[in-house]
């Protein structure tokens, strides 16, 4: 379990460094529908959005790792570090000091995630769950991210960016889970993994996960969209890998109170990160 802590750590440094390049050039292109394609046509020529590909491609590398070796209830919340880490990216990039507010949250989502680390005692389940539990993800987040999207037609700003968010959290959740089943199922043969369904759905997945990323970047600042996108993931993903997977986390006697304020630090330093102005408050 330790290889896969190290592993998620070093996949949400990598995510969110990707997270900072990635939003900074969609910024700079013109606004598209929720899942209007030709911004990402646009950003395929941006050489500033496809250097964020780069700390991308080593981010799903070590994600897959970490999946192999570890729970989705493990991996997945361990990733919530990824927004504390793109809060000092963003202040580096911009050449500024890391704001009071942002600095704050830093300090109490990682002690709550230190916490869930140390009580949660996650354990593994199955590999690769039954047809009929992924019939069940796939609608259950289906319905979501269309809800989502026909939403944020009637909103702007910050808002939209943070339900776009909302929706690209599910669709990399399931993403996460189905590259848990593809890596559970390679045994030294690339060719059937390759031709299995599970691979054509992940990569399907990660491309709407990828479209609905962009374009909430679009939509305020980093951490509005990034805040919705980190709660959302391992919530979603620790219900997948409850039902779907069957992994378990304690919840017995102390454990559970522990769970609890632990939960409660790393919401809170996820909503100071996303409410932050960029302003530093006195």
């Amino acid at each position: 379990m330790l290889l896969a802590v190290l592993l998620s750590f070093a996949t949400a440094f990598c995510y969110g460094v990707s997270a900072a390049v990635h939003q900074r050039a969609a910024k700079r292109e013109r606004p598209h529908a929720a899942l209007d394609p030709r911004l990402l046509v646009r950003l395929f020529r941006n050489r500033l959005w496809l250097s964020g590909w780069l700390p991308d491609t080593a981010g799903a590398a070590l994600h897959a790792t970490a999946l192999r070796f570890g729970p989705l209830v493990l991996v997945q919340p361990v990733l919530a570090s990824g927004l504390f880490m793109a809060i000092l990216i963003e202040a580096v990039l911009d050449r500024r000091r890391v704001l009071r507010r942002d600095a704050m949250a830093i300090g109490v989502g990682a002690t709550g995630l230190a916490a869930f680390l140390v009580v949660s005692d996650a354990r593994a389940g199955v590999t690769d769950p039954s047809l009929s539990s992924w019939v069940w993800v796939g609608v259950g987040a289906g319905v979501a991210v269309a809800g989502c999207v026909l939403l944020s037609v009637r909103l702007r700003g910050a808002v939209r960016g943070a339900v776009l968010g909302v929706a690209c959290g599910i669709a990399y959740s399931v993403a996460a889970a189905l590259a848990k089943a593809v890596v559970g199922r390679y045994q030294g043969d690339l060719v059937p993994v390759l031709l299995d369904w599970r691979f054509a759905a992940l990569a399907l997945v990660a491309l709407l996960g990828l479209l609905l990323n962009q374009n909430a970047f679009q939509s305020g600042r980093l951490a509005a969209p990034l805040t919705a996108l980190t709660l959302t993931d391992p919530v979603v993903s620790v219900v997948v890998g409850v039902t779907a997977f069957q992994e378990t986390v304690s919840l017995g006697g102390i454990r559970l109170v522990g769970l609890g304020v632990s939960a409660v630090a790393i919401l809170a330093g996820i909503w100071l990160a996303g409410t932050g102005s960029r302003q530093d408050r006195r």
